[in-house]
């Protein structure tokens, strides 16, 4: 599109104040928008730019001057001004522009500067659309922007706002599998995880994969609420983009990895050297923390799945704002990380965690996502928190295996999750302590007795109940109760050896 292609728009209503021909037959390349006094470090070559002259006044020749320099400078094939604020083109401006040779467009108060930005990128798009073997899309000084803030480690944002400005900055958002929003353009309001879950399995706007080493968990989408707004060649170059500056943000992710390894190594020493531990809490950027909280987390059916684990406990945790921390695989093959507090912040920690827990599971709905959290501790702790987290972990196994579940100590409140925390061969020694005697009684007598076992103190001890459950007499039952104390040297009648044989039980 050129200059000259904006005059002829009848719908503008734009008239030209200064311009030869060869000025009006530039390629444009892109709007700004802009009331600065010197705009220059906002421009790029090719863009015609508008101004409603906010910035003017009577006695600023010199002023008019230097800003009709800047857009020479900057190479911009056009000035659009707005007689709405001054009722004209001021004489100054014309001169300006003609000893620079800019081209002087008149914009007129009914004409808004968004139908001039619309009508340059929808002809832009048009044209796009009759060229279909065109390498790029996007144009070459828009790419060639983007590609030296991607060299200079742009972030996400800065990216995002520099790929659509020269769209009109379109609504965008850049989410997560888990509905994490990543980033967002200026003209997007924030989005809510479970808002953006919605908007990602909708039917509405456009959504685009970016394509990275990504796995169920945190893989990025690019989601516009309206489609149409951005051509597809367009909009998967941006994908293309995205894509490069992820890698990037996985390889330094890849990078710190180690230092996070080596900082569970270090905790998990029983009585590691404080030296030691300062210097691996300094290498993940935790040290000097007054707090610190573990959290262990495992996915199940698939177990402590590895690289999957590690990543489903990194995306959760990037839901908790301001809160650093390290993450990696613990020597127990559980997803391990070591978060630092400004203060006693555990509770809105596990808080904050639980409701996570539902957006992680959404990711792979067939798994179960647990995590256990430790108490706050000071660094000096952190060897016992580490233990906490564990414990606490294995004990939200004994809740029910479809929902995910999120636990401190404090809140195994239960003894089949106390339980469930003890080491496996613990609980397979004291089984075989107490239930051995039974599990011997032969083969059809031990799963009799074993079964009445279980219903009977089920039922409260309840020789009707325990016999209508077994749909057996009531003598039988005192019989079979008769036999398990005598195998097991118990007495079903004092508490003590009740909740012995419960905990055996629990413990197969």
């Amino acid at each position: 599109m050129h200059v000259d292609h904006l005059l002829r728009l009848d719908r503008l209503d734009l008239s030209l104040v200064w311009g030869d021909e060869a000025l009006l037959g530039q390629e444009i390349a892109g709007v700004t928008a802009t009331d600065l006094e010197d705009p220059a470090r906002f421009l790029q070559p090719g863009e015609v730019v508008l101004s409603g002259l906010v910035w003017w006044s009577r006695d600023g020749a010199a002023k008019t001057d230097r800003f009709v320099s800047a857009l020479r400078e900057a190479g911009a094939v056009a000035l659009l001004a707005g007689e709405e604020t001054h009722g004209e083109v001021p004489r100054e401006l014309l001169d300006a522009c003609r000893r620079h040779r800019v081209p002087l467009v008149a914009v007129p108060p009914h004409t808004s500067f968004r139908a001039i930005t619309e009508a340059v990128y929808l002809r832009q798009w048009a044209e796009l659309n009759r060229h279909p073997a065109s390498h790029h899309a996007l144009p070459e000084n828009v790419r060639l922007d983007l590609d030296r803030a991607l060299e200079h480690r742009a972030t996400a944002g800065e990216l995002l706002d520099r790929a659509f400005a020269h769209l009109g900055t379109p609504v965008c958002h850049l989410l997560t599998a888990s509905g994490r929003t990543v980033a967002r353009t200026g003209a997007a309001t924030g989005l809510p995880a479970r808002e953006s879950l919605k908007a990602l399995a909708g039917a509405r706007g456009t959504t685009l994969r970016i394509e990275a080493e990504g796995t169920d968990f945190d893989t990025w989408y690019l989601h516009l609420p309206e489609e149409g707004q951005v051509p597809p060649k367009i909009l998967q170059e941006i994908a293309e983009l995205l894509g490069r500056h992820r890698r990037r943000e996985d390889r330094g992710r890849a990078e710190r990895g180690p230092a996070a390894t080596r900082l569970l190594e270090t905790i998990g020493t029983l009585r590691a050297d404080p030296g030691r531990l300062q210097r691996a809490l300094a290498s993940c950027g935790l040290a000097g923390r007054p707090s610190y909280t573990v959290v262990a987390a495992a996915l199940e059916p698939d177990g402590n799945a590895g690289a999957d684990g590690v990543a489903a406990l990194t995306e959760a945790l990037g839901h908790l704002p301001s809160t650093p921390f390290a993450v990696a695989l613990g020597d127990d093959d559980a997803a391990t990380a070591v978060l630092a507090h400004g203060d006693d912040t555990t509770h809105v920690t596990t808080d904050r965690l639980r409701e996570v827990a539902e957006l992680i599971r959404s990711c792979r709905p067939e798994s179960a996502w647990r995590v256990g959290l430790s108490e706050p501790v000071a660094a000096t702790a952190l060897n016992t928190a580490l233990a906490q987290a564990r414990h606490a972990l294995a004990g939200t196994r004994a809740s029910a295996p479809s929902s995910p579940r999120v636990a401190r100590l404090r809140d195994l409140d239960g003894l089949e999750m106390l339980l469930a925390g003890v080491p496996g061969h613990v609980r397979e020694i004291y089984r075989e302590t107490v239930l051995g005697p039974l599990t011997r009684a032969g083969r059809g007598s031990a799963a009799m007795l074993l079964e009445t076992l279980e219903v009977f103190l089920a039922h409260d001890c309840s020789w009707t109940r325990t016999a209508e459950a077994l749909h057996v007499h009531v003598n039988t039952v005192h019989y079979r109760v008769a036999r398990i104390e005598t195998l097991t040297g118990r007495d079903l009648s004092r508490l003590d050896d009740r909740v012995d044989l419960r905990a055996a039980l629990l413990s197969r």
